[in-house]
């Protein structure tokens, strides 16, 4: 079993010994994904550049870990690997985004 396996197991039984799977639609967790980054967000709102690199980790740590425990859930709820997955994507992006075109720059890969 990898990690996040066992991530997922321990959100699955937190979740089940509170009657909690009623509650998580695929619609519904990936509303609490967007939610819990709204409220990540609103750690940067009308913040300089430097006070952004100063954040509250305490309130960092807890939005991340709502976002990835909601992520965690849902790919678990889909039988997806998440490793497999993530590793799937950066193949992919090292495709769309190669080190010659992209380095050193924000454009999106159709604008390279």
């Amino acid at each position: 079993m990898n990690d996040f396996q066992l991530l997922i197991d321990e959100l699955t039984r937190f979740r089940d010994e509170r009657q909690w799977e009623q509650f998580h639609s695929s619609k519904d967790l990936a509303v609490a994904i967007s939610i819990e980054a709204a409220e990540l967000n609103e750690l940067f709102l009308w913040k300089t550049v430097e006070e952004c690199e100063k954040v509250d980790r305490a309130r960092l740590r807890e939005e991340l870990a709502d976002i990835l425990a909601y992520s965690l859930l849902l790919a678990g709820k889909h039988g997806l690997d998440v490793k497999e997955i993530v590793l799937e994507k950066i193949r992919k992006n090292n495709e769309k985004y190669p080190v010659n075109k992209s380095k050193g720059t924000a454009k999106k890969y159709n604008e390279l």
